[in-house]
């Protein structure tokens, strides 16, 4: 959850959203296996930088140990091959 003088944003599972709200749905998450050190630098950037070169919108949000990567649903199998070409691994996991 974020607030600032002009918006409150809260990243919730879809299902909790009210049908009411203003909200952007149908996301799928990608998460960084971490614990990542403050230290490592670029870890974000490799993964934005090809999926921005190949047309693929992401929202991103960094935690304290992680960062996870949300695309859209229709960009989800691209994204895995973009990533993947990119020389990440992905895991393909539940919840």
């Amino acid at each position: 959850m974020t607030r600032t003088t002009d918006e409150l944003s809260i990243l919730c599972h879809e299902s909790a959203v009210p049908a009411s709200a203003a909200a952007q749905r149908g996301f799928r998450c990608f998460k960084v296996r971490g614990p990542l050190a403050f230290s490592e630098i670029g870890v974000l950037d490799s993964l934005a930088h090809p999926l921005a070169r190949a047309g693929i919108s992401i929202m991103a949000l960094s935690t304290y140990d992680t960062d996870y990567l949300f695309v859209s649903e229709p960009d989800l199998e691209a994204a895995i091959e973009v990533l993947a070409g990119a020389g990440h691994t992905i895991h393909r996991g539940g919840a």
